[in-house]
C-alpha cells in the first residue's frame, strides 16, 4: 500500500504526520487490498480530510471529514474509511 500525504494551506508538523501514520494502522488488515491511499489535508478555518483508497480490483473509495480540531477530523475520517474498506473487502470475499 502506497500512502501519499499532502497538506493544502499549511505544512504538516512532525506530530501531525506521526498521528496520521499511527491512525492508518487501523486499516493494516487491508494492506494487501489497497494499492494507493491518498490523504489530502486542507486547512480552511476547519481541518478537512479527503482520503481516496484505490483497491486492487479497480474500486475506488473516497471519504472526507471536517472538524475544527485536527485529531477529531482524523478520527472521523478513519471511522468512515474503516467501514468503507470492510465493506469492499466483504464484497470481494462474497465473489
Amino acid at each position: 500500500m502506497n500512502v501519499s500525504m499532502s497538506a493544502v494551506g499549511f505544512n504538516f508538523e512532525k506530530d501531525q504526520q506521526e498521528l496520521i501514520t499511527k491512525k492508518l494502522d487501523r486499516i493494516k488488515y487491508a494492506e494487501d487490498l489497497i494499492v494507493d491511499l491518498l490523504v489530502k489535508v486542507k486547512d480552511d478555518k476547519k481541518i478537512i480530510f479527503d482520503v481516496t483508497a484505490n483497491f486492487r480490483w479497480g474500486a475506488v473509495a473516497h471519504v472526507s471529514a471536517e472538524d475544527y480540531d485536527f485529531a477529531a477530523a482524523l478520527n472521523k475520517v478513519m471511522d468512515v474509511l474503516d467501514q468503507k474498506v470492510k465493506k469492499e473487502k466483504d464484497k470481494i470475499q462474497e465473489k
